[in-house]
């Protein structure tokens, strides 16, 4: 029964993180057409883009924690697809901290990178989305 109550946290924490990581992208895109001169739009996103960092980053954090008591505290799941889905998972880890050093660049004004090129990163989260559900329902493998 105890496994239940930990696969639902881990749902549920791993739907939040995705949620935090398909909009703070979308924040960069926004961030990236401000014009120099409006100072006041750029550190509204810019707070907006911290606070949603600092509230999805320990549910991230969670969500791997939750998943990783499934994996290691139950031995109910095996299998090469595991091995694949943790290896996405922690591919997802690398973008989300990328995005906090993404987030920093422009903070401190040193983005270097046009909105269609976030436009563009915005897409790996869901395409990584659609992989770990795939391997994590269907286990092909």
């Amino acid at each position: 029964m105890l496994w239940l109550w930990v696969k639902t946290f881990h749902i549920f924490f791993f739907v939040s993180w995705f949620a935090g990581l398909f909009y703070l992208p979308r924040i960069f895109v926004n961030l990236a057409m401000v014009p120099a001169e409006s100072a006041a739009e750029r550190e509204r996103l810019l707070a907006m883009a911290r606070k949603l960092y600092k509230f999805v980053t320990p549910i991230g954090l969670l969500a791997v924690a939750f998943g990783l008591w499934l994996w290691l505290g139950f031995d109910l799941f095996t299998g090469p697809w595991l091995y694949v889905k943790t290896a996405l998972v922690a591919i997802l880890l690398g973008y989300h901290f990328y995005c906090g050093r993404l987030l920093a660049d422009f903070a401190a004004g040193r983005n270097r990178r046009s909105h269609v090129w976030y436009r563009y990163f915005n897409e790996g989260p869901v395409l990584l989305l659609i992989a770990i559900c795939i391997l994590a329902v269907v286990k092909p493998f």
